[in-house]
């Protein structure tokens, strides 16, 4: 079956990817999986993220939880539940639905054999950014705090990304910190933790020049930072970063959509690059359309948050261009990454299909 331009598949009959798209889960409803990842466990796939459901403009509302979908093909995802809950009662907690969780990403610890969830929160009112950590016996919970409001390396940590070394088992924490930096950070044995060793990359004065929401891949023996710059759910110019070591030195080698005239990274912000398990050769971005109704060109964005973060100005008004985000009905957009030489390259497609790749 062929879908149409704008139409919805029927649930539980999806055959391909279509980015862009509204896209359902095998009951019916909009997945709500955002900043999200996709991990593989015995066999299975499982995308979990951002509960925005409530998120609505007024509603008080930034997150319901994390949320997990799991699937066998990637097309047709059953809808598992809230791994992570909203603690509904206690203002207090990192998981309370008013303060600013984002960006969950999960990771296996063949040691202790646990998962390990890392989230970022910050309180609104606040421009400081910290981590909470869970840990759970399975992916799909139930996951407990073991570290709440930490500041990992002292630092305000914003968004970032875990990675695990396929060949001992370390562990790595990739931030930005604040309007400021990236960092890249060992992680303790039990991945809970940081070390205190890490390296810094990409400086830059302030947004929207810094580099955030890094997306962490290897291949081969290169590996790669796909980051976007601080525009917050407006879309801007990805850049690719490549070195030959964790802690680097990388190299920029550009923006990974030479396409898109527009330079805001196909309306997207990536959160994640997965590697298929079965494939020899296919890594998918999986980006997020915060604002599926917003067509500007990245320099208005780029512009706004200029005048914004310029030095004297008051950060704790908030910017106007927030007040209307409903990122409830936010989409996903998925695209397979070619490679030209050592650049990661993202090419639009309407549709395609994990089976047309090696």
């Amino acid at each position: 079956m062929t879908l149409q331009q704008g139409d919805v598949a029927p649930p539980g009959t999806r055959t391909s990817i279509r980015p862009g798209k509204v896209w359902l889960d095998t009951a019916g409803n909009r997945i709500q999986a955002h900043g999200g990842s996709v991990i593989a466990v015995d066999g299975v796939f499982y995308w979990y993220g951002e509960n925005k459901e409530f998120t609505t403009p007024g509603s008080g509302v930034w997150h319901w939880g994390v949320r997990c979908y799991s699937s066998t093909d990637l097309y047709n995802w059953e809808d598992r539940g809230l791994i992570i809950p909203p603690d509904e009662d206690d203002e207090s907690s990192p998981l309370h639905p008013k303060q600013y969780l984002d960006r969950p990403h999960i990771i296996y610890n063949e040691r202790t054999r646990q998962f390990v969830c890392w989230i970022k929160v910050m309180t609104p009112g606040e421009i400081s950014q910290r981590s909470t950590v869970l840990v759970a016996d399975s992916i799909l919970g139930p996951y407990r705090i073991v570290r709440e409001w930490i500041r990992p390396l002292g630092m305000n940590a914003g968004d970032f990304d875990l990675v695990v070394d396929p060949s001992d088992g370390k562990g790595y924490y990739v931030f930005e910190r604040v309007h400021s930096e990236l960092i890249v950070a060992d992680l303790t044995d039990d991945y809970t933790d940081v070390t205190g060793y890490y390296s810094t990359h990409f400086p830059q004065p302030q947004p929207p020049y810094v580099r955030e929401a890094p997306a962490y891949f290897r291949r081969g023996d290169l590996h790669y930072l796909v980051t976007s710059g601080t525009t917050g759910y407006y879309p801007n110019q990805s850049e690719v970063a490549v070195s030959r070591m964790y802690h680097g030195p990388y190299s920029v080698l550009g923006d990974p959509h030479p396409t898109d005239t527009a330079r805001t990274s196909f309306r997207t912000q990536i959160s994640s690059v997965f590697k298929h398990p079965g494939k020899s050769d296919l890594y998918i971005a999986l980006g997020d359309r915060w604002l599926p109704r917003y067509t500007a060109d990245g320099r208005q964005a780029r512009e706004a948050f200029e005048a914004y973060f310029a030095p004297g100005h008051d950060l704790r008004v908030p910017m106007e261009e927030f007040a209307e985000v409903n990122t409830s009905i936010a989409d996903y957009v998925w695209l397979p990454i070619r490679f030209d030489g050592d650049m990661a390259v993202i090419d639009w497609r309407d549709e395609w299909r994990v089976e047309d790749f090696d």
